[in-house]
């Protein structure tokens, strides 16, 4: 109990005295032996054993009780001071082959991960992106060859659109390292020169097929680029990652969490399974509290016991380096025609989703709702896209789709540089016949795009001033700092995937300020998923600021509301 904390507790003695001490002494020792003893199972023993990950709680105790009151594991305790000490990581040494300028926040980073790896810790780097988290790698990388320790390769697993980039990124900031891709069809015939190079670049969907070789090789470490990859614990990805063998392993990702923190004990699966327990466990100790509970206590615990383990930086704290970003959100009117549309379509969807979670329960009903969901964003955005009977769309138009037609000719004229983002390839076709009507030239990616580089090159050297782009295929592991305007047309209720797709264009290398313009359809689904985004914002914030606050749960409520 906090209250009263200047209160005296009595203490009995052995010999039967009773010692009073002030509650306020108590407290900060208690507190940490019950973060570490709330994190840990005690066996038989009763004895607890600790670990490294255990440094940023060590820290804790030893601020309570005073250093001087410990015996044993001086490095460990060493380490823990270190990593809750503000600036006392060392800082580490750029060879001279490294050809980047750092900024502060970066060599910050560089220093970090140089820490982890003398420490033995795994860790996630989880600056947002377009932060230059490729950068920082390299140069860790870099640090390991010069200084002798790069005894077996490096592993790089990234998306297969990031392959290049790696390799060439690797080429221009750290030409001294000796670099392997694996890619293609021919990539067997490399397997045997592996343990002669100091870098290995493979991809996620090849580790699947060549999980042999790469499990028997040694690793010197092995950094997943888009580790939110493997955010599924049961997908056959994640499990391969887990097989691997590396003497230290890093994550990097802007996105750490998304959806649930499932997706963070994955993360760590892989790189230190001994921090967050078995699965089972850490649904108990914290998924159900936290997120079905609204536990804020333990939100504020876990962000306690994993950040020491996770670095991450905003945009906000490195502001003075980035140009302004300036979010609009268009709030848009459907007219009659489409709104009886909508109705009609909402009113159908309600009433199966209700029979379905009446039938089945919420947990089992995820499939009709997403249906009903999407057809009712894809009514939003174009009635065309429902494939629906021409006479039962007779006459509804989409006033996202004529809204844009009015903005992007005026925003081209200005001298805009413009990329759209659809969740909707359909959509995307769409808005093609509007830019073929209004003769604006542009490019397209996609999933289906064979060479993602022309249209990229195009945009960037300044041949076209509009870039559609599906949301899957283009958001993120592009650099697109010739736009300076990005369009929503279509909102997801993942605050994450949304920010991925905008820093595209606001990030480092970007000169000019940045307009994000989100097109959200008023009175509707799209207007209600704003909500929702907060909440999942809020879960992904807890991991680094103790004073989130609401619960995060999603209830059968939240369901009825926004198909009310």
């Amino acid at each position: 109990d906090e209250a009263g904390s200047d209160e005296p507790f009595y203490l009995p003695l052995r010999d039967g005295r009773v010692f009073a001490l002030p509650r306020a002494r108590l407290l900060p020792i208690l507190h940490a032996v019950y973060e570490l003893l709330s994190t840990r199972d005690v066996g038989k023993s009763g004895k607890m054993r600790l670990t490294a990950f255990d440094a940023g709680i060590i820290a804790g105790l030893e601020t309570a009780i005073g250093a001087e009151a410990w015996s044993g594991g001086e490095l460990l305790r060493r380490h823990a001071r270190l990593l809750g000490a503000n600036g006392g990581i060392p800082p580490a040494v750029l060879p001279p082959g490294f050809t980047a300028d750092l900024r502060a926040y970066q060599a910050q980073g560089v220093d970090w991960l140089q820490f982890l790896r003398e420490a033995g810790l795994a860790g996630i780097l989880a600056d947002e992106m377009g932060l230059g988290k490729t950068v920082q790698a390299l140069a860790h990388i870099l640090i390991e060859r010069e200084a002798g320790r790069l005894t077996s390769p490096a592993l790089i697993i990234a998306p297969t659109s990031l392959v290049v980039n790696w390799q060439r990124e690797a080429e221009r900031f750290a030409p001294a390292l000796r670099v392997l891709v694996l890619h293609g069809p021919a990539r067997a015939d490399l397997f045997p020169r592996i343990p002669e190079h100091d870098l290995v670049i493979t991809s996620y969907p090849l580790l699947a097929r060549d999980h042999a070789v790469l499990h028997a090789q040694r690793w010197h470490m092995v950094v997943l680029d888009e580790a939110q990859i493997i955010k599924n614990p049961n997908a056959l990805t994640s499990r391969m990652m887990r097989g691997l063998q590396a003497e230290h392993r890093i994550c990097l990702t802007g996105t750490p969490l998304e959806n649930n923190l499932g997706e963070l004990w994955s993360l760590f699966s892989f790189l230190a399974p001994e921090l967050l327990g078995d699965r089972k466990s850490f649904q108990k100790r914290w998924r159900t509290p936290i997120e079905k509970q609204g536990d804020n206590e333990r939100q504020a615990l876990l962000a306690r016991f994993v950040r020491p383990f996770l670095l991450r930086r905003t945009k906000a704290l490195v502001a003075a380096e980035l140009p302004p970003k300036t979010e609009i959100v268009e709030q848009i009117t459907m007219d009659a025609e489409q709104r009886d549309l909508y109705e009609a379509i909402r009113l159908a969807m309600h009433s199966k989703v209700r029979e379905a979670i009446a039938e089945k329960g919420l947990a089992r009903s995820h499939i009709v709702i997403l249906e009903a969901l999407l057809r009712l964003r894809q009514t939003c955005c174009d009635p065309r896209l429902l494939k629906m009977p021409a006479e039962q769309t007779k006459g509804a138009a989409s006033a996202k789709l004529d809204r844009l037609a009015e903005m992007v000719p005026e925003l081209v004229a200005d001298g805009r540089r413009i990329l759209i983002f659809s969740q909707f390839t359909s959509m995307l076709t769409l808005i093609e016949g509007m830019l073929r009507h209004a003769k604006l030239p542009w490019v397209k990616l996609t999933g289906d795009t064979r060479d993602r580089q022309a249209p990229i090159t195009q945009f960037q050297t300044g041949t076209v001033p509009v870039f559609l782009i599906s949301l899957k295929a283009g958001g993120v592991g592009l650099n697109l700092t010739a736009a300076d305007t990005v369009i929503h047309y279509d909102p997801w209720w993942n605050p994450a995937v949304e920010d991925q797709a905008t820093d595209r264009a606001h990030r480092i290398g970007q000169h000019n300020p940045v307009f994000v313009h989100r097109l959200v359809v008023a009175d509707s689904v799209e207007e209600k998923m704003e909500a929702l985004k907060l909440r999942k914002r809020q879960l992904a914030e807890g991991l680094f600021d103790n004073a989130a606050g609401d619960s995060i749960a999603f209830s059968e409520a939240d369901i009825e509301d926004l198909f009310a």
